[in-house]
């Protein structure tokens, strides 16, 4: 008989010590998965500081960069109209090495433009007006381009990484403009043929 009761009693203390392992394991699973997303949401947040902080110094850098090479536009604005006034045949060598200094110069300066992210914006005539990229100083008729399209450039404009830092002066053809003739054919006279838009924007 007193087998049987410590046979009992030993059943009950095992079953009360798999009782409390199992919770103490469950605790410690549960611990163990709060700590294991605890430290996901922290290496998350740090990554996403890193980044943060790459992506604000990346734009510091490309502020100060903006800041310098706008203040040399115009110097390469002067450089470009001085060549653009120079006469086609020069007679005069000493003068001819004094352009040829300046086109070097103008070369150089566009070369360092190019090296450090400033990209110049200079529409093809007959390109579409971009009003992210140009800015229209005026809008005249036109036979030679659609309506809506570069005439010509008044002034480059130019880009750092992407984001304009001064827009391309350009005069635009206007909407009511014709369309243009080609080998003495009105391109938009034939029927089911494209017709300019005659309304403005």
């Amino acid at each position: 008989m007193s087998d049987e009761i410590e046979n009992e009693d030993g059943n009950e203390l095992e079953q009360d010590a798999t009782a409390l392992l199992n919770a103490e394991l469950e605790k410690l699973t549960a611990e163990n998965a709060a700590l294991k997303e605890q430290a996901l949401r922290y290496a998350a947040e740090v990554e996403n500081i890193k980044r943060r902080a790459e992506r604000e110094g990346n734009d510091a850098r490309a502020y100060g960069i903006q800041k310098f090479a706008t203040s040399l536009l115009n110097v390469a604005d002067v450089l470009q109209r001085a060549l653009g006034s120079v006469p086609a045949d020069i007679a005069d060598p000493a003068f001819k090495n004094f352009v040829a200094g300046i086109d070097m110069t103008e070369k150089e300066l566009a070369g360092a433009f190019e090296k450090n992210g400033v990209k110049k914006i200079n529409p093809l005539k007959g390109e579409k007006f971009d009003p992210n990229l140009h800015q229209a100083v005026m809008e005249q008729p036109s036979t030679e381009v659609e309506g809506g399209g570069v005439i010509m450039v008044m002034q480059a404009g130019y880009e750092l990484f992407g984001r304009v830092i001064r827009p391309a002066m350009v005069a635009v053809a206007a909407k009511s403009a014709a369309a243009p003739v080609k080998n003495g054919y009105d391109s938009g006279a034939a029927e089911g043929e494209h017709k300019v838009d005659t309304q403005a924007e």
